[in-house]
């Protein structure tokens, strides 16, 4: 009996053994997923897009062996809510992201803020665990520093990185410095286990980011995991830093050492993957959260190439963002898509890829990318470019539209603070908070991508724009304008709806 008990075991342990061979080479692994967010880096801070001095040979590499996106745009011209939108896949003003305490004031976290990303969003990680993802982020989290808020509560596995920005030092009495936490623990803070030199701008934290992004995807590998890495350093984010070796490397100052060694890093994450054999079955992407801070350049702000002004505002130079997306076998080589993308498509893109279909109890603002990344197709899409609660604009294939134009006030403005330093379009960069729903100023952004001469009305036919009356949109919402763009077709109908304060459904 003992015999039989034997050989049965061993022949039930076979079939078991059988089936799961058969199920994996029946139901292959999913793609890895690798999204390489940048800190407040410019349109114009890679060579491929025209950067002179061409310090990004790795990225440039990256674009050659992909797909290039001139016309990616965050969701927002600020950190913290664009970042909200990429794991959501929705817009601030649904998923709590955006204030309304004053009409059209960017919505961020400082540490004096005690709220974060609401429970009730579902955030790209955790749904990715649905089909067996491990998922880590590495760098600025920025959505919340509250315990409630920490991302392992949101689907993550691993954390390494600071719920904040790297401000400071502070005097670690009335204001502390700004932590650092491995997973559950706080490891140091910036400044003190995690030092950081502003008069030299030395700090060695974009090589410790860089080997946790390295030995996380080598775990992983090993593992025979699909996994998802979120690698948010904010190196080029002021005070901009960089280690040493990089220190006094780039003719760009303190800003390009930075914005090489980020490059450098990147190309070691690539051919990480290359030496491991994953690079056929990751999908990385780069990008940035928002425009080049030129409010703190020329010293420690990067360049938004040939678009008008940069974070903080909702002009191209705010929210027009380097995009990168690489797979090799599967995204040609040497491609350069049209297609406008969003930040928020890379949460709708990566379900995709994972197999699994965005949260049907909710509206999901991001489009599935993958038809234009592997078949070059082109879908039609409109970009809302918000500033608070406040839909400042929209871009409709060439043409945009400004609803309202601001950059910031006269206050801030006598104080020396300064959204577009060199750059002064009248009655566009204005300091007053200028309404034009009646009479949009457009611009058309193939023939004006610096946003200076808004087409005469004109130069429009007059039946292809028109206030219409309120009550043509979804529950909650109500009808701001149906404006209709000029184009060799025809007309192209365009629907904005004013929302109500707060996050919708």
């Amino acid at each position: 009996m003992a015999a039989v008990a034997e050989a049965t075991t061993g022949w039930w342990l076979l079939l078991v053994l059988s089936a799961a061979e058969l199920a994996v080479a029946h139901h292959p692994q999913p793609p890895n997923i690798v999204l390489l967010l940048m800190d407040d880096m410019g349109w114009g801070d890679l060579g491929v897009n025209g950067e002179p001095s061409r310090e990004t040979p790795n990225l440039d590499r990256m674009a050659a062996e992909g797909m290039l996106f001139p016309n990616f745009y965050s969701a927002n011209p600020l950190c913290s809510p664009s970042r909200a939108a990429l794991l959501t896949g929705r817009l601030p003003i649904r998923n709590g992201f955006y204030t309304s305490s004053a009409h059209a004031r960017n919505a961020y976290t400082p540490q004096e803020i005690v709220g974060g990303i609401p429970d009730s969003e579902h955030l790209l990680p955790e749904l990715l665990k649905e089909a067996g993802y491990t998922s880590k982020i590495v760098g600025k989290w920025h959505l919340g520093h509250r315990p409630q808020f920490h991302p392992l509560r949101h689907g993550f596995d691993e954390w390494f990185g600071s719920p904040n920005c790297h401000f400071g030092p502070y005097d670690n009495r009335a204001k502390p410095n700004i932590p650092v936490y491995r997973d559950w623990e706080m490891v140091g803070r910036f400044y003190e286990e995690f030092p950081i030199n502003l008069k030299t701008g030395e700090a060695n934290l974009t090589q410790l980011y860089l080997q946790e992004a390295l030995d996380f995807i080598e775990r992983q590998h090993t593992r025979q995991r699909p996994f998802f890495l979120y690698w948010a350093i904010d190196a080029t984010h002021a005070p901009v830093y960089a280690s040493r070796p990089f220190l006094g490397t780039s003719q760009r100052g303190r800003y390009g050492d930075a914005i090489r060694e980020i490059d450098d890093s990147v190309g070691k994450i690539l051919s990480h993957l290359r030496g491991l054999g994953l690079e056929k079955n990751t999908l990385v992407f780069f990008t940035s959260d928002n425009g080049a801070a030129l409010i703190s350049a020329p010293e420690q702000g990067g360049s938004n190439g040939p678009f008008l002004c940069g974070k903080q505002t909702t002009f191209e130079g705010g929210m027009r963002e380097p995009a990168i997306a690489w797979w090799p076998g599967h995204i040609a080589a040497g491609q350069v898509s049209h297609q406008l993308g969003s930040i928020m498509d890379l949460f709708t893109t990566s379900l995709s890829l994972a197999g699994l279909k965005p949260p049907s109890d909710r509206v999901i603002d991001g489009l599935d990318l993958l038809p234009t990344m592997l078949q070059g197709q082109i879908m039609d899409r409109p970009i809302f470019y918000y500033r608070g609660n406040t839909l400042m604009a929209v871009t409709l294939g060439q043409h945009k539209a400004h609803f309202w134009t601001w950059t910031n006030s006269w206050e801030e403005f006598r104080q020396g603070i300064n959204f577009c330093p060199g750059q002064n379009v009248s009655g566009v960069t204005t300091h007053t908070q200028e309404e034009h729903t009646e009479l949009p100023l457009i611009f058309h952004l193939g023939r004006d991508p610096g946003e200076r001469f808004p087409l005469r009305a004109t130069m429009l036919p007059r039946k292809c724009w028109s206030i219409l009356a309120r009550g043509r949109c979804l529950p909650g919402r109500s009808v701001f304008m149906e404006l209709l763009f000029s184009s060799q077709e025809g007309c192209v109908p365009l629907w904005m709806c004013e929302t109500t304060p707060g996050p919708l459904s």
